[in-house]
């Protein structure tokens, strides 16, 4: 685990191999009173990531050397900081998914500093040590979700869960039966609903189904309701 000292400024790792891209992501960055650094290619990623201790990085897919993917493996493999994954291709999102990298969010390119900006705020601020609801673990046959540990449960196995995924499974939990779009869950969620990026949900969603269902082509749980949204099934 990296050691992070108690510090006003949010450390943000900006990893992207297009300096003009890079720059431009640094400034507006720094504008908002983040402290930045950057990083061009893949290994020099992991050694900034070890000596800059981040609390974000925002991890560019396609990079010299390593790429984004092995990158994003080695730094799950310190701790939890977490990711904001930049992707040209809806493919790279699969990837993504197939590998189990746990990214916190996915922003496609071409994109808005601005919204990198929003996203990197709503991230952090989901990241933070929170308890949510009114601390009673919700019980739904053999799931336990328990807001207060934020810890997830089936039968007798504690399944491993990223902060976004917990927060959305959470989230509909608490509202059996009701649908959500996917602009609502982006909005009550993460702070931020941008047109075209319902992906981030879909992608949240196939990697819970994995997770909780026993068959996630067929969940119980985690239920579509399509061409709306997605609801939870008690």
């Amino acid at each position: 685990m990296i050691e992070r000292s108690l510090r006003l400024e949010r450390r943000v790792l900006v990893v992207e191999d297009e300096p003009m891209v890079a720059e431009v992501v640094e400034r507006y960055l720094r504008r908002e009173g983040y402290d930045v650094r950057v990083s061009h290619d893949g290994d020099s990623a992991v050694r900034g990531y070890l000596e800059f201790a981040p609390d974000l990085v925002i991890l560019d897919i396609m990079l010299p050397g390593i790429d984004g993917f092995e990158v994003c493996r080695r730094i799950r493999a310190y701790g939890e900081t977490p990711v904001i994954m930049l992707t040209a291709r809806s493919e790279e999102v699969d990837t993504l998914v197939g590998l189990g990298l746990g990214a916190d969010d996915y922003i496609r390119k071409p994109f808005s500093p601005r919204e990198v900006v929003a996203r990197v705020a709503a991230v952090l601020k989901r990241a933070q040590p929170r308890i949510a609801g009114d601390g009673e673990t919700l019980r739904y046959g053999d799931l336990r979700i328990n807001p207060v540990t934020r810890s997830v449960e089936n039968g007798q196995r504690a399944l491993a869960v990223t902060a976004r995924e917990f927060d959305l499974l959470f989230h509909l939990a608490r509202h059996p039966g009701q649908v959500f779009t996917r602009n609502q869950l982006m909005s009550a969620l993460w702070d931020h609903a941008y047109e075209g990026e319902s992906d981030t949900i879909t992608v949240h969603m196939r990697r819970l189904r994995a997770k909780i269902e026993v068959e996630p082509s067929k969940p119980r749980h985690l239920r579509t309701v399509w061409g709306v949204g997605y609801k939870f099934e008690p």
